[in-house]
């Protein structure tokens, strides 16, 4: 009878500690930042009004969603008023075809926040395709790692405040095109993301390849694997933990460049947003503004999240501590 009450003890025990480490101290942490935040808020008076505190943002982000169902609205009655124009059309004249024309409303912030997702995505995803399988080569070979590191740690400091006048020239005068499948600000933006985020991955995976054990590469000859055998079944799997943490450190700063990207050029996303708001000048414009910071800082926590999560189901040794 002792037995189950001591464990059903440490059982309780373990679900306290698990509880408070897990939800109280970070809900701690939460409330102190909104009540440091909020006294800081009020001392602080700017050309436009004073700095916006919790309650100030909160009514910003309620506005900004209200907008977004209004220009739903006005976007659905549109097309429903061209179908209506090409069903009269049709009734009259059957062999009409008609062309429903694409919505050109303002894009509102939620919509920044997709065309910002959907830019960075691509261009860390063109990056890690290069960064990746460069990086095992880099690993694998010394002769290539002492060709290529020269460039790699030239570039790999380079602002993409450097790169995006670049790669505007570049994208403006080889991209030409009657019906293009990408606008140029989305190529400009995802390029110079690529640019400026693939060096993580890059040097990390190198690092992770050339750090294998070799008891590992002692198998892999003693069973005599081909090349491409031994990358995917030793190589990688041995790299992945390092692979990973150059992937995050990737993302977060395609995030950060594609932001600084979007302000400078002023392409769509959340960049721009930030900017116009800047621009305007209004009374609303701070605690828009501070709605966007808190945006992109709550996004760029989801996507290491999500690749903290992804690490977890693809490494080989499940009781790694992942933070």
């Amino acid at each position: 009878m002792i037995l189950p009450t001591l464990t059903m003890a440490s059982v309780k025990e373990k679900l306290s500690a698990f509880s408070f480490k897990g939800l109280l101290l970070p809900l701690f942490g939460i409330v102190m930042f909104i009540v440091l935040w909020q006294a800081g808020a009020s001392r602080v008076h700017t050309s436009l009004g004073e700095f916006p505190g919790p309650v100030v943002v909160y009514e910003q982000w309620n506005s900004l969603v209200a907008e977004h169902q209004r220009e739903r609205v006005k976007e659905d009655k549109f097309y429903v008023r061209q179908e209506e124009r090409i069903a009269e059309r049709q009734a009259k004249d059957p062999s009409y075809e008609g062309k429903l024309r694409d919505y050109t409303g303002k894009p509102t912030f939620f919509d920044q926040i997709f065309t910002s997702l959907y830019t960075v995505l691509a261009g860390f995803g063109l990056a890690s395709l290069i960064a990746i399988p460069l990086g095992i080569l880099i690993g694998l070979n010394r002769s290539v790692y002492s060709a290529l590191n020269p460039v790699i740690q030239v570039f790999k400091p380079v602002s993409p405040l450097a790169w995006l006048p670049l790669v505007t020239m570049v994208v403006s005068a080889s991209y030409v095109s009657d019906d293009p499948m990408f606008s140029k600000s989305f190529l400009t933006s995802m390029f110079t993301v690529t640019l400026c985020c693939m060096w993580p991955t890059l040097i990390n995976t190198a690092v992770g390849v050339a750090a294998i054990e070799k008891d590992l590469l002692n198998v892999s000859k003693v069973l005599q694997l081909n090349w491409v055998t031994h990358v995917m079944k030793i190589v990688i799997p041995s790299a992945i933990p390092l692979m990973f943490t150059g992937l995050r450190l990737s993302l977060g700063i395609a995030w950060m460049v594609l932001i600084a990207a979007e302000m400078l050029a002023q392409n769509p996303g959340l960049g721009k947003f930030v900017w116009d708001e800047f621009q305007n000048g209004s009374s609303n414009s701070l605690g828009r503004i501070m709605v966007a910071v808190l945006m992109i800082g709550f996004i760029g926590y989801l996507l290491d999240r999500v690749m903290l999560t992804i690490q977890r189901f693809v490494s080989w040794d499940k009781t790694q501590l992942l933070r």
